[in-house]
Order: structure tokens, then C-alpha cells, then sequence
């Protein structure tokens, strides 16, 4: 018999208070103080943010933490040990044990007996070049949930971790609270996909959600709450009488932020998301059940950030009439009065202008300048210093939009991989006893996801109508290194089929002309009503790269969202 998917006896409350370092710092208090949890997560960590505190911990080795963690600490310690609450955080970043002697001092200040435990082995950055990993500033292997199981087992108040998959903190606190082994591999895979859902903190709750008007935002949105179910199944919920709203739509959006294929890998199981049954279960309630897995890969997926040089930019405005042959002209005097000639330069013109503009910021367009190179000097001073001096030599209404700076190194990421039996899984117990986690004796070679093009001959769904695509498909964009992926779904089956049939590779090209060139990979979610693509090398080396004016691909579903397409006149709103 399939479990109620409304009932909660034998669940753990699991809740999150960080989706990314810099979320909202009163988040963790008001989540202890709101009601119920067994356990409190939190998602600090993002690859980014690894180069961030890459950078920390090269001017100051005793940093490379989360640090507003142990202010959030501060506050909300004593209100965790009161009651009872464990919390899992992967606010230790490069330095998990700097944060746990840190948070030991903290509790001795307030005189709170608090149990800190913390996980690390991820960093093999002293190690990558023996592993073949190169030479990169950090490199952090993603760790599963057992070390963070342990570190419970033995009583740990709070665990602080490094570099493990976002969704490890949920399958960690969940295997703690159910005894669960390696074998489980299905109600690891449930724990897999509430992780994911609650890692992104109000993402799950309506924030980002492309139908934001459904979404009650009078207030500030509450953070999920997965309660979990010893099989794996779980309903995503939010403390009462909190801002936002949990629907199968804002979960469907969150399951489809940062994914792939079908298979969701993950160091304990993999969770095949295409098996995934949602339902509402009641006010901000959603049920998730059926959920399958899978053995994990046998290779960790590691992190690495590679310092790659300077990048300085110019901004320039243009105004009024002429605007292409103005950004020309600046191009051309720009480029030839170089002292030298950066490794990369490129050129964007974005016409936000209008004709007959009311006001002058509407009559505008902006040309921006990006240029790039290892030597500090080409595109430093000298760089800034050419446009500065073309300011009354070149086109009329020459203006910028601030005064071009120094330059500021930047890093690239890309992913490496090391097989899980080289990595030294260790968790530091808080009465100083450190165990080696031994990975999954279950690993295995990855099952692969194929790509589908199309799902075959286009029905007639008789009159159409022009209207943007986004009356009817809720989209959620994001970053996957230098990758980017774009989940569309819809409310109704119907609309899905259609969907299905119309939007192809070849269609998605056609729509978004700026990755006509690039290789689109298109994967089917049909029980969520749901596509996925992936466009590859849209980012360039990442997000820290900084190609695109929306680096992190966040508004990218919502550009296609507005683009007009035939609609069936059936599916009218």
C-alpha cells in the first residue's frame, strides 16, 4: 500500500535557514523560534563562493569560512541546545575546523554546552596534482551525508562541514534519525530530492518563481521544511503564519534548478528524477513519493577554481540618433589607441534605447567593453586610462557610466573527478575521536542520460493564438560551470503534451538566438509535466568568468518565457 502522502507519523522535520552565503541572517533564529524541527541545515556554499574563500584564506589561512554562520551562532546556539535542534551546516567552506574551534570558543563565551563536530577531507588542493586535478587554488571533492551521520550518532549539537553535495546535509540527518546503511538506496534517493528541494532555501517557497503573482509576498518568505519518512518520502512544508507558499509549482521549479539528466548523482545514491510523484497534500503541503534509486557513481565530482588573470571593464553610453555608428566609431578609436592588445576583448551593444524617447536614460544604449588577460598591467591602468582620453575625441554625448577602474582578478571553474576510495572521508567527533568514512561499497560506472531531440510528429491542436510562451510554462534557470539549464514546465497534461511536441532542440534555437551555435542537450521529466535543457559552454569557464551581463544564467528561462509563440487557443487563461 502506497503511504499517505498527507501523514507525518514517523517523519523527521528537517528545515533549511541559507540557500547561499549572504541569505537572510535572521533566517536561523527565526526558523528555531517558528515551530517544530528535528534538524536545521544550512546551504552556504556554491562554486563561487569556494573561489570567494579560496581568496580569504590566501590573505589569512585562519579564514576560508562562512563567517556570518558563526554570527547567526551568536544568537540562535543557546535556542538550538534548548531544543534540541541538531544543525547541519556546510558553513565551513576551506576551513571547517578554523569554524569549529571558533563555534567551541563561541559556546564556552555564552555558556551554552554545546556537542561541535566537523566533517572535512574534501580539500585536495594540497593533493591535486598527484590526483591529476593540475594546480588549482582550491580543489574540494563533494562528500556525501555518512560523515555527517556519524557526527550525529555520537550526539553532535552542531556539524560543520566543507565541501559536501548540497543536498548531503538533508541525507545525513535524515540517515541519523532512521539507522539507514549504504543499501538503502531508495529511501536515500527520496532524502536526495528533498534535499535538493530545501538547499535553495525560499526558492522552494516561492521566491524566483515565474508566477510570482500566486505567490503571497507581503511579508518575508518562510524557509521549507522537508518532513521526512523513514522510506524516503517526504512532504515540503514551511512553518506556519510565514510569507511565500509551497505548491507542486514551487517545488516542480526547485527540483529543476541545476539539473541535468534524469540521474541526480550524489555520493550515497543516485536518485533518478524522473521517477518523482508530487501532490499536493494540503496548505502549503506537497507531498513527494516514488522516488527511486540508484548505486552512486564510483568518482567524486570535485571543485576546482583556477586563478585566470585580470578583467577590467568600460561601459559607455550612448544617446539619441546614430547609435551603431557611434559604438563603431568608439570601437574602432578605442581598439587603435590600445598601448596593448589584451588576450580577450569583446564588444556587447545592448539597445535599450527608443525612438522619441520621454526621457533621456530611454533614449540611451549601453556598449560595454570586457577585457581580460594573466598581465595585470595590459588591462589595467593603461586600459581605463584609453577610454578615459577618448572622452572628448569620439562621438557626441560621450559618457560612461562610471569611471573605469584597475582591473580585478578573476577565476574560472571547471569540474574534476577522483574515485571516492582516494578521498579521506573524515568527521572530527566533539570528543575529539576522528573517524574515516568509508564510501558506498555500492559504487558503481554511472548509468548514462541520452538527450531526446524531439518526442516525434506535432499534433493538430487546432486555432492558435501569438502569445508569450510564458502564459502557460514556468521556467528556472541556472549555472552548471561554464553550462547552463533551462527546466520548463507546465501546470496541466495537456499543456505538457503539447509542450513536449513543440518545444525541440532545434525550436529552443530558434527562440533564444544567442545559443543557435551551441550544443543543446534535451531531457524529459514527463511526471513532473517538466523539460529540461542544457546549453553547454553558454557561461564560458563560469559564472566568476563573467561573459554574459547575467552570469549565473538566473534569467535565462525568463527570456524564454517572453518569446510569442502559436499557442492552442484551448489553453486560453
Amino acid at each position: 500500500m502506497a503511504p499517505d502522502p498527507t501523514s507525518t507519523s514517523g517523519s523527521v522535520r528537517i528545515g533549511n535557514a541559507s540557500g547561499f552565503y549572504g541569505d537572510r541572517l535572521t533566517a536561523v533564529h527565526e526558523m528555531l523560534d517558528g515551530g517544530q524541527l528535528d534538524y536545521l541545515t544550512g546551504d552556504y556554499l556554491a562554486e563561487l563562493t569556494m573561489l570567494i574563500l579560496g581568496k580569504d584564506r590566501m590573505k589569512d589561512p585562519s579564514r576560508g569560512y562562512a563567517k556570518t554562520f558563526l554570527r547567526q551562532m551568536e544568537t540562535s546556539l543557546g535556542l538550538a541546545v534548548e531544543k534540541g535542534v541538531q544543525v547541519v551546516v556546510n558553513a565551513g567552506g576551506l576551513n571547517p575546523h578554523g569554524l569549529a574551534v571558533a563555534l567551541r570558543e563561541l559556546a564556552q563565551q555564552l555558556g551554552v554546552d554545546a556537542h561541535i563536530a566537523f566533517v572535512n577531507g574534501d580539500d585536495l588542493a594540497p593533493r591535486a596534482a598527484e590526483l591529476g586535478l593540475g594546480t588549482p587554488i582550491t580543489a574540494n571533492a563533494y562528500l556525501g551525508g555518512f560523515g555527517i551521520k556519524a557526527a550525529l550518532d555520537r550526539g553532535a549539537d552542531v556539524v560543520v562541514t566543507g565541501r559536501v553535495t548540497d543536498a548531503s546535509l538533508t541525507v545525513g540527518a535524515a540517515a541519523a534519525a532512521f539507522g539507514w546503511g549504504y543499501d538503502g538506496l531508495d529511501a536515500i534517493a527520496g532524502a536526495v530530492v528533498a534535499g535538493h528541494v530545501i538547499e535553495c532555501g525560499t526558492q522552494a517557497t516561492g521566491g524566483n518563481y515565474s508566477f510570482f503573482s500566486e505567490i503571497p509576498m507581503d511579508r518575508p518568505l518562510g524557509f521549507p521544511i522537508a518532513e521526512v519518512a523513514s522510506d524516503g518520502s517526504s512532504i515540503i512544508t514551511k512553518h506556519d503564519d510565514t510569507g511565500g507558499a509551497v505548491s507542486v509549482g514551487t517545488v516542480t521549479a526547485q527540483l529543476l534548478y541545476e539539473v541535468q539528466g534524469p540521474r541526480y548523482y550524489n555520493p550515497d545514491a543516485t536518485a533518478l528524477l524522473d521517477t518523482i510523484a508530487l501532490a499536493q497534500a494540503g496548505p502549503d503541503r506537497v507531498a513527494i513519493t516514488g522516488v527511486r534509486g540508484e548505486a552512486p557513481p564510483r568518482d567524486l565530482k570535485v571543485s576546482l577554481n583556477h586563478l585566470a588573470g585580470v578583467r577590467n571593464e568600460v561601459d559607455v553610453v550612448i544617446t539619441g540618433l546614430d547609435v551603431e555608428a557611434k559604438a563603431a566609431l568608439f570601437q574602432t578609436q578605442f581598439e587603435a589607441a590600445l598601448p596593448s592588445r589584451p588576450a580577450e576583448l569583446t564588444w556587447e551593444l545592448s539597445r535599450l534605447d527608443r525612438a522619441d524617447a520621454d526621457t533621456q536614460e530611454q533614449a540611451s544604449a549601453v556598449l560595454r567593453c570586457v577585457a581580460r588577460d594573466p598581465d595585470p598591467k595590459v588591462v589595467g591602468r593603461p586600459f581605463s586610462a584609453t577610454a578615459v582620453e577618448l572622452a572628448l575625441a569620439s562621438f557626441p554625448g560621450f559618457t560612461m557610466t562610471s569611471p573605469p577602474g584597475n582591473g580585478a582578478p578573476y577565476g574560472v571553474f571547471e569540474p574534476g573527478y577522483v574515485d571516492a576510495g582516494l578521498v579521506e572521508h573524515r568527521v572530527n567527533q566533539p570528543d575529539g575521536v576522528s573517524v574515516l568514512i568509508e564510501p558506498s561499497p555500492l559504487r558503481t560506472e554511472p548509468g548514462r542520460d541520452h538527450s531526446v531531440p524531439d518526442s516525434g510528429p506535432v499534433d493538430d491542436w487546432g486555432p492558435t493564438r501569438r502569445a508569450p510562451l510564458g502564459e502557460i510554462v514556468g521556467a528556472r534557470s541556472g549555472d552548471k560551470g561554464g553550462s547552463a539549464n533551462i527546466g520548463v514546465w507546465t501546470k496541466g497534461r495537456a499543456e505538457f503534451t503539447w509542450l513536449d511536441q513543440i518545444l525541440t532542440v532545434d525550436n529552443l534555437k530558434d527562440l533564444l538566438p544567442e545559443v543557435a551555435d551551441l550544443t543543446v542537450h534535451r531531457y524529459r521529466l514527463p511526471q513532473m509535466n517538466a523539460l529540461n535543457f542544457v546549453i553547454e559552454g553558454v557561461l564560458g569557464r563560469g559564472v566568476a568568468e563573467n561573459v554574459r551581463f547575467d552570469p549565473q544564467a538566473k534569467g535565462l528561462g525568463e527570456w524564454l518565457r517572453s518569446r510569442v509563440v502559436d499557442i492552442p487557443e484551448q489553453f486560453a487563461r
